[in-house]
């Protein structure tokens, strides 16, 4: 899913000739655009979230350089959101900022396709980080494991969501669908209101499992989250059960920040795609657009404001604190809770939350 916008089929997306050279910006005649203040507005709105979202994904990175005890094996999967999240910034926020302050896309249908492609690339990574997140908090509370830290999987898990979203973004510069200009005409994304049957079931296909399969292992993998966290409320103390909560309290509202981002702009692509001509104006399209935009820096701050390892780490990089550095390199002994699952069958079916690797 890329990070633009589209708007309906007024002309604002389309794909390029392959042997036309000319700039993208030259929309057929008719096409709506931002007035000059929308584009001010747009350019404000888009310099603020590469500012902050560049920004604050640095500081992620450098709190996982300066602090080992926040190198956890979970925590690799939140340092590949942070550098996905901080590429987007760097790479295609940029160029949309720019085109903003002109009013027309200003890099030629190579750069489109080039900017379509990694926002695309690097939107997808997240969200499979945050799939991967969500059933390792979910096998954390219904698998026992007396194993330490294990750096293996998480490093495969990375590795596999950076190929398959690369398995998805990479069809439309081969030739199925394509990558054109979008919304108010500054950014590009997939050609959501291509006209054939290649680019439909690109779409769909895109769609199923790039946001739908996603979202629903999410939804069940937090839904027994939920359901185990009530089993270890009936066997902890108050303080304990405080702790548990605040736990599933960080992970879900990193997952439903990203899908508030990110569900308005698949409902518009659908539209876009799917509905009658024109059903999409140039202002409906810019908003979604910013919203998904908006994920790259709202993430670290839930990171650093939810997790208190995270937190306190931060208070000692701008010391704002009277901890020492090396008490941010001192790791906390894991308390390990096991319950049983199910009531029913007294058996070794066991849950286990490491309040070291919940953190």
């Amino acid at each position: 899913m890329d990070r633009g916008m589209f708007s309906g089929q007024t002309g604002l997306n389309f794909s390029f000739n392959q042997s036309d050279d000319r700039e993208p910006d030259d929309t057929p005649a008719g096409s709506a655009k931002l007035s000059q203040a929308g584009f001010v507005v747009l350019s404000v709105v888009l310099g603020f979230i590469m500012t902050f979202g560049f920004l604050n994904n640095f500081v992620v990175l450098i709190l996982f350089c300066k602090f080992k005890k926040l190198r956890t094996p979970v925590n690799m999967l939140l340092l590949n959101i942070s550098v996905s999240d901080m590429l987007v910034c760097l790479f295609g926020t940029t160029l949309s900022f720019a085109s903003s302050i002109r009013g027309r896309w200003l890099l030629g249908r190579g750069g489109c396709s080039w900017y379509g492609f990694i926002n695309s690339c690097f939107g997808i990574v997240s969200l499979i980080s945050l799939v991967i997140l969500s059933y390792d908090r979910y096998s954390t509370l219904t698998v026992y494991n007396k194993g330490g830290l294990n750096y293996r999987k998480p490093l495969l898990a990375v590795g596999g969501s950076w190929l398959y979203s690369l398995f998805w973004t990479v069809p439309p510069l081969l030739g199925w669908s394509s990558y054109g200009i979008e919304g108010a005409g500054t950014s590009c994304s997939v050609s959501w209101t291509a006209n054939t049957a290649q680019s439909h079931a690109y779409i769909i296909c895109l769609f199923i499992f790039c946001l739908g399969l996603p979202v629903l292992v999410m939804i069940y993998c937090y839904s027994r989250l939920l359901w185990a966290v009530k089993q270890v409320g009936k066997v902890r103390k108050t303080a304990a059960r405080k702790r548990e909560y605040h736990i599933l309290f960080m992970v879900l509202t990193t997952a439903a920040c990203y899908l508030l981002c990110w569900m308005p702009y698949g409902v518009v692509a659908m539209m876009a795609t799917f509905g009658p001509p024109n059903i999409i104006s140039p202002v409906a399209s810019v908003v979604p657009s910013l919203l998904a935009k908006s994920s790259t820096v709202i993430n670290p701050l839930i990171y650093i404001l939810m997790n208190k390892q995270f937190y306190r780490c931060f208070l000692i990089l701008f010391h704002c604190d009277h901890w020492s550095s090396e008490n941010g390199n001192t790791s906390i002994p894991s308390k390990t809770t096991v319950i049983p699952l199910n009531r029913r069958i007294y058996t070794n079916t066991v849950a286990q939350i490491s309040t070291d690797n919940a953190n």
